[in-house]
């Protein structure tokens, strides 16, 4: 096996990145999509980070056969007060050192136990299955979408 699924969620991540790069130009008006799903660039960051964290803690869990923490929270339902801040190069920045750590740690804790990507772990996704959805952070990415200096937020 030498085709490291968490490899998918390093792409993401790039991709990700690739957007957030275009977020300084946001005007501060919100994103609404799918008729009320509010989005700013600081909250698709930190669902992004959420995501990338919360799922490797539960890989870590998996692996070392523990349990998973399982925390009621809201996701993507509420927008924080933080959420509508400006969209920093210093933003990007952190961004940028902490989500490719955080895809690169998918990689290399994958790559550490091949033979388990596998592994039936119900109630639980596979680790396969878990990078598989953690690559779709992309999602969060493009509610937010692409930005141009001179363009404006809408609804999408």
């Amino acid at each position: 096996m030498t085709d490291n699924p968490a490899q998918l969620v390093a792409d993401a991540v790039d991709r990700c990145l690739a957007l957030a790069a275009t977020w300084l130009a946001w005007d501060g008006r919100a994103i609404v999509t799918d008729g009320d799903n509010i989005w700013t660039p600081a909250k698709a960051a930190r669902r992004i980070e959420d995501h990338l964290i919360d799922h490797l803690a539960e890989v870590e869990a998996l692996v070392a056969g523990a349990p998973t923490v399982q925390e009621p929270w809201h996701g993507r339902a509420v927008t924080l007060e933080r959420d509508w801040a400006r969209f920093t190069e210093l933003d990007l920045a952190e961004a940028r050192s902490r989500w490719i750590r955080l895809g690169r740690a998918y990689v290399d804790r994958y790559s550490t136990v091949p033979d388990q990507w596998d592994t039936p772990r119900a109630p639980n996704w596979t680790l396969r299955e878990i990078a598989e959805h953690v690559s779709e952070i992309t999602w969060y990415a493009e509610q937010v979408g692409e930005f141009r200096f001179g363009e404006s937020a809408g609804i999408r």
